[in-house]
């Protein structure tokens, strides 16, 4: 349900989840809420998506999560996909060049994309939710939490109404200059880097050679990135040098001009905007205060160097938003609400880290540092592989919760999220793992199953993994494409629990028991998540 401006009144004023912010975090978060059925309340203080293309790609983990909104498919049509990743010196020369490799989420590794499509996207992906209302042009000026929930003061921006709404938890999305998160008094730590760079969106005219590839121009004299983006559209950054006008730099004859110097010319490119900005390095002190958390960059930010902005805020309402579904139902209780932060913290503070170190390779502005990392790099690139094994070992890390909500003793396989390979259910049906799971708790058993006397519970899902080729059955799930039970011993597990995330509760070698579930563990014996067909 959509509204825009302040012509109505909010239907009602209490809601389950109030979400402040509508970016690629809060619009995932509605969409994830809208599925389990939650009533939920979007607050956003501008009328439409903003145009400019911020985040530029995303990974197959990300979509993973999509999917669960049922969305993957429709995005992924505007996306550009197994494009390769070169690092090319001042002569514009090659001297490493990756092709990410998948790690087993059922989706490309890498996709580029453009931002203002995917949002309109994920957009009508709300509307398909008569229990989620989006209030367009309001803004949340005063939040007061009490023992039942939190009360939220909202001025609508086009007549200075004001009304008063009632949630039971807020989502704060609401961006790095976030007034939730100030309102918290919660400390927002870092550091903003002294380059300003200035980014450069265009619309491709007519295509170039190798137009297609993501470069990275590790040029002493002034780095640069040169992205491919979806839809007829290309992107390029540079620095601002010592002596740089600022004003000049974004005008139109200055983008021609820094983009002239890799041979791209007026008749290839139209420039649609430029505008400069800061990399910022932050961490809020906390990511939750009582019945309100913080998300995506109102929880962190860093620099864009390997994509993952946008993509670490859609993890966060990942982890968090089927905990608040299952706090809301009963389900757990709330002290569960403390693992969003001990697991999601660690995971973007080393995100962020790698981000930081890629973004030295690149710029290095050092000519003799630059020689001898370009040399080196160019001897290590022709041994098969090598480009690949680095971008995959040191560009992304994989989400493995060490902390949070599992059980102990921690095994190899606890704490992992385990792949989405395709399976066959028990009437035929090939599927994504995923759906399959339909965002429940499961216990999966390698070939046979083990009896568990503690998750014998209604609501827990138990399915044996049958080996590829086998036949359907009650009670199966076929690894169609042998990933899953060879996963499942490198992790010396026979039984998995798996909470709705996919990741691992717990685990248990063969013939022994899994640990009990969580205390205070009542899953519903009714399926809520529901997610209808995009549009």
């Amino acid at each position: 349900m959509r509204r825009t401006g302040a012509e109505t009144e909010p239907e009602d004023s209490a809601y389950d989840v109030a979400v402040i912010g509508y970016g690629p975090t809060g619009v995932t978060a509605a969409n994830l809420l809208g599925a389990m059925g939650l009533r939920v309340v979007v607050l956003e203080r501008d009328a439409e998506i903003f145009t400019r293309a911020r985040a530029i790609s995303t990974d197959e983990e990300v979509v993973r999560i999509w999917q669960r909104t049922g969305l993957s498919e429709r995005l992924k049509q505007d996306m550009l996909t197994e494009r390769p990743v070169d690092f090319v010196d001042a002569d514009g020369r090659t001297f490493l060049s990756a092709h990410p490799t998948p790690r087993g989420h059922g989706h490309p590794p890498q996709m580029f994309i453009y931002q203002p499509a995917l949002e309109q996207v994920l957009r009508d992906g709300v509307d398909r939710y008569p229990n989620v209302e989006v209030l367009l042009r309001h803004e949340c000026l005063r939040l007061r939490q009490d023992a039942d929930g939190v009360e939220l003061t909202v001025v609508g921006t086009v007549d200075d109404s004001v009304h008063r709404l009632r949630a039971s938890y807020v989502i704060a999305a609401d961006g790095g200059s976030s007034l939730t998160r100030a309102q918290l008094n919660i400390g927002y730590e870092g550091r903003t880097y002294e380059d300003r760079w200035v980014v450069i969106d265009t619309e491709m005219l007519k295509p170039w050679p190798d137009h297609d590839k993501l470069r990275f121009h590790c040029d002493p004299a002034r780095p640069a990135v040169d992205c491919p983006t979806p839809l007829g559209h290309h992107r390029y950054e540079f620095p601002l040098l010592p002596g740089d006008d600022e004003k000049h730099l974004v005008t139109e004859d200055a983008a021609y001009q820094l983009i002239s110097r890799y041979g791209i010319g007026r008749d290839s490119i139209k420039v649609l905007r430029a505008t400069v900005y800061s990399h910022h390095v932050r961490f809020a002190t906390r990511f939750r205060m009582g019945r309100v958390f913080l998300a995506g960059d109102a929880a962190h930010a860093m620099p864009p160097w390997i994509g993952q902005g946008m993509a670490a805020g859609v993890r966060d309402v990942a982890n968090l938003c089927w905990k608040l579904d299952a706090v809301l139902h009963g389900e757990l209780p709330e002290t569960v609400l403390d693992s969003y932060e001990s697991e999601r913290k660690p995971h973007v503070k080393e995100v962020t880290k790698r981000a930081v170190f890629v973004g030295r390779t690149i710029t290095e502005r050092r000519a003799p540092v630059t020689r001898i990392r370009n040399g080196a790099l160019r001897a290590l690139d022709r041994i098969p592989g090598f480009g690949n094994w680095l971008q995959d070992a040191n560009w992304i890390p994989v989400a493995r919760y060490d902390a949070g909500l599992q059980a102990g003793p921690r095994v190899r396989a606890t704490g992992h999220q385990v792949p989405q390979p395709w399976v066959t259910v028990p009437d035929g049906t090939r599927v994504r793992l995923d759906d399959a799971l339909a965002g429940r708790w499961h216990v999966l058993h390698a070939r046979s199953a083990t009896p568990q006397p503690a998750w014998s519970l209604p609501g827990v899902v138990s399915s044996t993994i049958t080996p590829m080729g086998s036949q359907p059955a009650e009670g199966t799930l076929v690894d169609s494409d042998g990933v899953l039970l060879p996963w499942m011993t490198r992790h010396d597990a026979d039984t998995l629990a798996l909470r709705p995330d996919a990741y691992v509760y717990a685990a248990a070698p063969t013939g022994a028991p899994l640990p009990p579930p969580p205390q205070g563990f009542a899953p519903s014996t009714i399926a809520r998540l529901h997610v209808p067909t995009a549009q």
